[in-house]
């Protein structure tokens, strides 16, 4: 079992337990998945750029990212259809954990003059961030980096409020701002 969620189950439920006495078990929140999508607009320039930025998502995630298409052609934008535009991957149960034991306590302190994340969701108990550097992730080699590419990294709670929602990732150790 991973240590994030052996400290859900031994530490946070229990503690979001007490604190909302009237809920069932199964309404407590619950991280149930963390997607993390890269955008190419170089892409469309350059096939080796996608196929750099597929092996390093795939380090930094555990597994094979699935490349996003373009569904419309657009003349203005040289975008044509079924044209790859991006890079995303799902994270489920133990990989997801792993990935956020490592984004905590070992990406977050290498952003350079990071203070923490703003403590804003989307109003539906999820929550995104954006970081503008893949070189944060210490899976990347730097040598082979040949053009830094921004990702966005979403993580979907069951929480039915922002409140639950950053009151379980603070639990997870999730680095926020303090106000």
């Amino acid at each position: 079992m991973s240590r994030l969620k052996a400290k859900y189950l031994n530490e946070i439920k229990p503690a979001l337990k007490n604190k909302y006495k009237n809920k069932n078990e199964f309404e407590l929140p619950i991280l149930k998945k963390i997607v993390i999508s890269m955008g190419l607009n170089e892409a469309v320039k350059d096939k080796a750029f996608i196929q750099q930025h597929l092996k390093e998502l795939s380090l930094i995630a555990g597994q094979k990212p699935v490349m996003t298409k373009s569904k419309n052609a657009v003349s203005n934008f040289k975008l044509r259809e079924d044209q790859v535009v991006g890079l995303k991957v799902t994270l489920r149960k133990t990989r997801m954990y792993d990935f956020l034991d490592r984004f905590c306590n070992i990406v977050t302190p290498r952003i350079k003059d990071f203070r923490g994340f703003k403590p804003k969701c989307d109003g539906r108990g999820s929550y995104s961030l954006g970081i503008d550097d893949q070189q944060v992730f210490p899976e990347i080699n730097l040598d082979e980096v040949k053009r830094t590419q921004g990702m966005n990294i979403t993580l979907v709670t069951t929480a039915k409020t922002d409140e639950e929602c950053i009151e379980l990732l603070q639990g997870f150790g999730f680095p926020f701002k303090q106000s």
